[in-house]
C-alpha cells in the first residue's frame, strides 16, 4: 500500500525511523561506517593534535586518549562489534560532517520521501525522527539528501535517539516521544518503521504504528498480523490511502484486548 500524506486525516504527527524506512537498510552499514574508517586512516594523523579533534579523542576511554595506534585499533573493534557506544558515535558524526561538507557523503533517500515530508509539513503534520543513529547523524543525513531540496531538516519538527528517548523495541521510548507533545492524542500519532518489534512497541505505548517494507529489507514475519499492514512506500500520487490501514490496526489492537 502506498502513503498519500494528504490523506492522512487520521493523525497530526509522522514519526519515521531512517533505515530501511526513508533510506536503504544498506546505507549505514556499507557506506557511512566504512567511510568514517577510511576517512579515519586518512586523516588521522593530521586531526589527533588539533583542538577541533580533542573533544572526540578525549571522550574515549583514558587507554585510548594518548595512544594513537591504540586509539585507531579501538575504534575498528567497536565498529566491528557493532557496539554503540556514544563516544564511537559522536566521532563518526564528527567524519560524516566532513564528507557531507566535501560532496563526498549524500543521504540516498527513496525518491518518494522528499515529497512526502515537504507534502506532510505543508498539510500541518508535524514530522518527527526517531533512529538509534544520534541525534547530531540524523540531523547531518536530512541536511544533505538526495531529495530536492537536499535539506530536508526544515520540515523535521524534532529527532529523537535512544539516548533522549531509548531503546527503539522498549515501550516507554516511545512514551517517552509521546510526552514531548502532550497536547496531541496518542491515537493521532503514526509511526513507521520496518522493525516489526518497534512497530510492536509503538502500539504497546497506545501510539499508532505500522511497518515498512522497501527494496532489500528482511520479509515481515507472516505470522504476525501487522504485516498485513504493512506500508510499501510513500508515493504522493497515490490513489490510495493509508487510512484503511489504520481503521484494520485499530480493529487489531482491539482483538487483542479483548
Amino acid at each position: 500500500m502506498a502513503v498519500d500524506a494528504d490523506t492522512l486525516v487520521d493523525c497530526d504527527v509522522v514519526v519515521l525511523d531512517i533505515e530501511g524506512t526513508v533510506c536503504p537498510i544498506s546505507f549505514v552499514h556499507d557506506v557511512l561506517f566504512p567511510y568514517a574508517l577510511n576517512a579515519l586512516t586518512r586523516r588521522l594523523g593530521d586531526y589527533w593534535d588539533s583542538t577541533e579533534f580533542a573533544q572526540y579523542r578525549n571522550a574515549f576511554p583514558e587507554p585510548y586518549r594518548h595512544d594513537c595506534a591504540a586509539f585507531d585499533a579501538h575504534v575498528r573493534q567497536l565498529v566491528a562489534q557493532d557496539v554503540k557506544a556514544p563516544y564511537l558515535k559522536a566521532l563518526q558524526g564528527f567524519l560524516w560532517q566532513q564528507g557531507y561538507d566535501s560532496g563526498e557523503l549524500e543521504a540516498p533517500v527513496f525518491p518518494d520521501v522528499g515529497p512526502f515530508i515537504t507534502s506532510s509539513h505543508a498539510n500541518g503534520k508535524k514530522v518527527i525522527i526517531y533512529s538509534s543513529g544520534s541525534v547530531p547523524a540524523q540531523k547531518l543525513f536530512f541536511s544533505h539528501t538526495s531529495a530536492q531540496p537536499s535539506d530536508l531538516s526544515p520540515f523535521i519538527l524534532a529527532w529523537f535517539d535512544t539516548v533522549n528517548a531509548g531503546p527503539k523495541m522498549e515501550p516507554s521510548s516511545y512514551a517517552t516521544i509521546l510526552a514531548s507533545l502532550p497536547e496531541i492524542a496518542p491515537e493521532r500519532w503514526l509511526f513507521l518503521s520496518d522493525n516489526i518489534k518497534e512497530v510492536e512497541a509503538a502500539v504497546a505505548a497506545g501510539m499508532r504504528s505500522l511497518p515498512v517494507v522497501r527494496p532489500g529489507n528482511a520479509p515481515l514475519p507472516s505470522e504476525n498480523a501487522l504485516s498485513s499492514l504493512a506500508v510499501n512506500d510513500f508515493d504522493p500520487d497515490s490513489v490510495r490511502s493509508i487510512k484503511s490501514c489504520l481503521a484494520s490496526l485499530d480493529d487489531t489492537i482491539q482483538r487483542r484486548r479483548t
